[in-house]
This record gives C-alpha cells, sequence and structure tokens, in this order.
C-alpha cells in the first residue's frame, strides 16, 4: 500500500490486518504520520514499513521484492490549493508517482491496483440537475489536482490493456474522520473540529454555501477492501450523495461540541467547485456497499478524536 500513514491509509492498514493480510506499507512520511501506525507495527510480522518517495526509482525494485498480490495506491498531493500554487510538483507526485507504482505491479506481475481517485474535482463543476454526480458524468477537473487524478486513471486503464493488470478507481467524496491533519488545507471536519475543542474561531472559505458530500473513513475503507475483489475495470464512486453546505457543517459541529464561536468568512480557494455529490449507486450494485455512517455520528467521533489529542498534548 503507498500512502499507508495517512489518515485514510493507516485505516485501511488496520483494516487488512484484522483480516488477516500481511502488509507493506510505502509512504515518504511528508504528511502521514508513523504514530498512525502504531497499532499495525505492533502487529508482527505481517506488517512492514518502508519509508519511501512513489517518486523514488527504488520503488519498482522494492515492488518485485515483495511481489503483493493487491496494490492500495492512496499515495498523492492532495490539496487543490496547493495545486494550484505548485501545479509542477502536484504533477510529479501523482502522475509520476503512480506510473512509479504501476511499473512496481508490473515488475512484481501483482492481480490487481486499486487506486483513490477524485470524485470532489474530477467532475468539474456540475450543474444542479446533475448532482449527485454518476460516473458516466464527463470528466472535467478545473484545478491541477483533479487534472493529475484523472490522468492517473487514464494510466492505470493503459497498464491494464498492455499489461493485464487488473484495476479499480475509487472515485472518492469528501473523506473524513478520526486522524485527520488539521494543520493542512485539506480536511476541514478536522480542521473545525481542532478549533471548537479549542474554543478558537473558526474560518469559512467563501460564503459557506458551497456544498461537499462527507464520507466517513470506516465506509471507505470498507470500500477498499471490498475493490480488491469487486469492480474490475471499473470508475466508482464512494460517496454518500448527499450535499451538506460548510456553513452547516460547522452548524452541526458546533451543536455536537455544545457549542462554539462563530466562524468568520474568508476568501474562496482558487479551483475548488461550488457544489458537489457522489451517486453511490454503481458501488451498491458492483461492491455491495454502501454508506452506513451518519454525518452527525461521525463529527461527534472526530470530535472525540480531537478532545483526546487535545488532552494528551497537556
Amino acid at each position: 500500500m503507498t500512502g499507508g500513514a495517512g489518515f485514510i491509509g493507516s485505516a485501511l492498514v488496520d483494516r487488512l490486518l484484522a483480516e488477516g493480510h500481511v502488509v507493506d506499507v510505502v509512504d515518504d512520511l511528508s504528511t502521514g504520520a508513523i504514530a498512525n501506525l502504531t497499532d499495525a507495527r505492533a502487529s508482527g510480522g505481517d506488517f512492514r514499513f518502508h519509508q519511501l518517495d512513489v517518486r523514488a526509482p527504488e520503488l519498482v525494485e522494492l515492488m518485485a521484492r515483495r511481489e503483493p498480490e493487491v496494490v492500495f495506491h492512496l499515495a498523492a498531493q492532495t490539496s487543490v490549493a496547493a495545486s494550484v500554487r505548485w501545479p509542477v510538483l502536484d504533477a510529479e507526485v501523482n502522475v509520476v508517482g503512480t506510473v512509479q507504482v504501476l511499473e512496481g505491479a508490473r515488475a512484481a506481475r501483482c492481480r490487481r491496483i486499486v487506486y483513490a481517485a477524485s470524485g470532489g474535482t474530477l467532475y468539474g463543476e456540475p450543474g444542479p440537475a446533475d448532482l449527485p454526480i454518476a460516473e458516466s458524468h464527463p470528466h472535467a477537473p478545473r484545478s491541477p489536482y483533479g487534472v493529475s487524478k484523472r490522468a492517473a486513471i487514464d494510466y492505470l486503464r493503459a497498464y491494464s490493456g498492455l499489461y493485464g493488470v487488473e484495476q479499480c478507481a475509487l472515485a472518492l467524496a469528501n473523506v473524513y474522520g478520526p486522524r485527520q491533519d488539521p494543520h493542512g488545507e485539506a480536511g476541514v471536519v478536522a480542521i473545525f473540529a481542532a478549533n471548537l475543542v479549542a474554543g478558537r474561531e473558526s474560518t469559512i472559505d467563501g460564503d459557506g454555501s458551497q456544498t461537499r458530500d462527507f464520507v466517513y473513513v470506516d465506509d471507505v475503507v470498507d470500500a477498499f477492501s471490498r475493490a480488491a475483489e469487486r469492480g474490475e475495470g471499473m470508475l466508482v464512486n464512494v460517496g454518500t450523495g448527499v450535499q451538506t453546505s460548510i456553513a452547516e457543517l460547522y452548524a452541526t459541529m458546533a451543536a455536537a461540541n455544545g457549542g462554539g464561536p462563530p466562524a468568520r468568512p474568508g476568501p474562496a480557494r482558487a479551483g475548488d467547485v461550488r457544489h458537489s455529490a457522489l451517486d453511490p449507486t454503481r458501488a451498491a450494485i458492483h461492491l455491495g456497499w454502501t454508506p452506513w455512517t451518519s454525518l452527525g455520528d461521525g463529527v461527534a467521533a472526530v470530535l472525540a478524536d480531537a478532545g483526546h489529542d487535545r488532552a494528551d498534548r497537556r
């Protein structure tokens, strides 16, 4: 697995180990944290960690030596704003890095690659009648990040045709949950949670009416696990199909926290879409997957986790 020290990746590592799989994680720890893998590292010989950039040529040699059956490719530059500022870096990590992973999969004769695509940027700015978006919607990303993730899907399909490596790309909605970094630009739920438990004011980019499809990390991990055996050759949305405005999200989280300071408005972010929600029908049919965690239950878990982290730092 690449990106296994991130909050989605580490949750997937825990799931795979619990299912009895042998797991190798590749992560350069640029955004992931080794602390996310504490339980995995204590699990014994079924887990190995390799600190390595996915762009490094050594990755191909490592994968050929370890011979994985399934590769979960989650390593990425994940910030839309950062991709606008540094599009070359975004392409190096998300496109060149993906090609390196594919070369490793080819050398290892692995059976399948499951790729973390971006449902929030892949489809561009849909009209109201198109929401929630189905996988058949035209791909029209508005940011370098979205373009790089679309290009990676094309590479997966090309390698599947050329070398017979099975592939399934999961177009993820806005994933949130415990372990998400509250200090970066991505992860608005984690940012709001850290501010609320500390009693700090939060900033909402733009007017707060922009909507997102928030899906809980445990639900997403279940989709990845299922995609190891199902959905061959498909792009599959992983979301709830429900739009939640950022203003509504903050109000829900403040209420779950027992209150909090009003959020202040800030400038809108370049490259962001206004409205997004993903139709999960294909996932239900081909993966047997549906989301089950409500937004209320999910944000309560994030707030509890943020509270524990704050208590641990005291």
